[in-house]
C-alpha cells in the first residue's frame, strides 16, 4: 500500500498532495485559471457509503442469484460507473438492481458525510464557487440521499448517470455539469476516489483531484494518474481561493 506522499507511477512523485507555486526554471510562467467550480463524485468523497453499500449488495446477490458470498470486493472496483454497466462487465443479472436500489433507499439514513466535508462546502460557498456532484448513482437516488443528509443545499446541480448519454469513465457527466454551470474546463476541478472518476475529468479538460480519505489501498486511483491527490477533504482549499470580485 502507498501513503499519499509516496511516490507511485511515473510523475506522481513531483505532484504534492496540496499543489505548491514551485515551477521548474525552465517553465515559463503562466497565470494559473481562476477555479470558480468543483464537480464532486459522491460516495467515497463525500459520504461513507461503504458498509450500507455491502449490505444492499448482499441483499440482492441473495435475493436474485441464491446463496454464496457476494463478490464485493469486485463491484466496488467498478465503482463510479452506473450499477446496470456494472452488472454486464461482471456478467451479473441486471434484476440485482431492483433490490439493490430498494435496500439503499433503506438504509439511507446509516449513511455518514466524512469528517471535514461539511466544513469544506461551507468554505467553498462562501468563496462564491459553484459545485456539482456527478455520481454513478441515479440523479433521483442521490438527491434523495444527500437531502436526507442535509448537503443538498449546497450543490447548484446534482446529476446522476442516468442522465446523460455516456456513464463514467466518458466525460459527458463533468461536461455537463460544466455546461450547467457556464464554465470552462479549465475553471473547475473534479474530485473522486476512482479511476473512473479520474478518467472522466481528463477526458474532459478538468483539473482531476484523486480524494484518498476512503481508500485502504490506494495504488488503483494512483495509477489513473490524477493532477493532485488530497489526503483530507480541507487539503481542496488550496486549489480553490476565492473568486475575484465575490
Amino acid at each position: 500500500m502507498r501513503s499519499p506522499s509516496s511516490t507511485g507511477p511515473a510523475g506522481l512523485a513531483e505532484r504534492p498532495v496540496v499543489p505548491g507555486t514551485v515551477r521548474p526554471a525552465t517553465t515559463p510562467f503562466t497565470p494559473r485559471p481562476v477555479r470558480r467550480a468543483v464537480v464532486f463524485d459522491l460516495d467515497g468523497v463525500l459520504v461513507d457509503s461503504f458498509a450500507v453499500m455491502y449490505e444492499a449488495f448482499a441483499v440482492a446477490y441473495k435475493e436474485v442469484v441464491g446463496d454464496g458470498p457476494a463478490p464485493f470486493d469486485e463491484y466496488r472496483r467498478h465503482l463510479g460507473r452506473f450499477f446496470p454497466d456494472i452488472m454486464r462487465i461482471m456478467d451479473l443479472p441486471l434484476e440485482m438492481e431492483e433490490p439493490f436500489v430498494r435496500e439503499s433507499y433503506r438504509l439511507a439514513s446509516q449513511v455518514p458525510v466524512f469528517d471535514g466535508v461539511v466544513e469544506l462546502l461551507t468554505t467553498l460557498r462562501v468563496r462564491g464557487l459553484r459545485l456539482a456532484v456527478a455520481t454513478g448513482k441515479s440523479g433521483e437516488r442521490a438527491r434523495s440521499l444527500l437531502g436526507q443528509l442535509g448537503l443538498l443545499p449546497f450543490f447548484d446541480h446534482v446529476i446522476g448517470s442516468d442522465e446523460i448519454a455516456r456513464p463514467k469513465p466518458a466525460p459527458d457527466i463533468v461536461e455537463h455539469a460544466l455546461h450547467l454551470m457556464g464554465f470552462a474546463p479549465e475553471q473547475a476541478v473534479m474530485v473522486g476516489d476512482a479511476p473512473t472518476d479520474i478518467a472522466s475529468a481528463h477526458g474532459a479538460g478538468v483539473t482531476s483531484a484523486g480524494a484518498l480519505w476512503a481508500l485502504s489501498d490506494t495504488d488503483e486511483l494512483l495509477d489513473a494518474r490524477p493532477d493532485i491527490v488530497l489526503a483530507r477533504p480541507a487539503d481542496l482549499l488550496a486549489l480553490c481561493p476565492s473568486v475575484p470580485g465575490d
